[in-house]
């Protein structure tokens, strides 16, 4: 049974190798950024709480972000899952391993001046939220979404500043992260730079 964690700079594509790994072995995706998203969506009190945490580049509250995996994990984790975007520190490592015990930790590592290119670039549509980006999926006329005609903007939590306050988050609380599972034997490093493809294959070798 596959219990993996995909950890890595925003960038570095862990999102999309575990939409791949979630298809070939059938297993849940637990993002704690998609659920933080549609709650957000919501509107409620706790949501513009949320929302305003975000956007600002800060990070939701680890109490709120273990309650939410642990239930995740009691209801649809039974037969294995991949987390991505959670555990983000080592508060929240400990209480997961309170939790469940993981059998894999791949860190898809990202230079952060290429994270930073990556992410700068993306464009979203406000009303269906898909997503474009400026060098690797331009829409078809700039600016404009392909489906419904909006114009597309950069989210709060995508632009430069944001994003730098992040991934100085990100390197402070995620080395204890990599050293807890380190320790424990089933940590990974895999080079986040070459094509999605290459990293995929790397991921495969190191889930044998």
């Amino acid at each position: 049974m596959y219990k993996i964690l995909l950890i890595g700079p925003q960038g570095s594509g862990k999102g999309t190798q575990a939409q791949i790994l979630a298809e070939k072995f059938n297993l849940p995706i637990f993002s704690t950024g998609n659920i933080l998203r549609q709650r957000i969506k919501q509107d409620d009190e706790l949501g513009k709480e949320v929302g305003s945490v975000i956007n600002a580049g800060h990070l939701a509250p680890d109490d709120l972000v273990n309650k939410i995996i642990a239930e995740k994990i009691k209801a649809d984790g039974q037969n294995g899952y991949i987390l991505d975007g959670y555990p983000r520190n080592l508060k929240q490592t400990e209480f997961l391993d309170g939790v469940d015990k993981l059998t894999h930790v791949l860190e898809i590592d990202l230079p952060d001046d290429e994270a930073i290119r990556r992410i700068g670039g993306r464009r979203t549509c406000p009303k269906c939220q898909a997503v474009y980006h400026i060098e690797y999926n331009p829409p078809k006329v700039g600016g404009i979404c392909d489906h419904d005609g909006e114009a597309l903007i950069i989210r709060e939590d995508e632009t430069e500043e944001a994003l730098k306050k992040r991934l100085a988050t990100y390197h402070q609380a995620t080395e204890p992260v990599i050293d807890f599972y380190k320790r424990q034997g089933v940590h990974k490093q895999i080079d986040g730079r070459p094509a999605i493809e290459r990293v995929a294959e790397e991921v495969m070798e190191n889930l044998k």
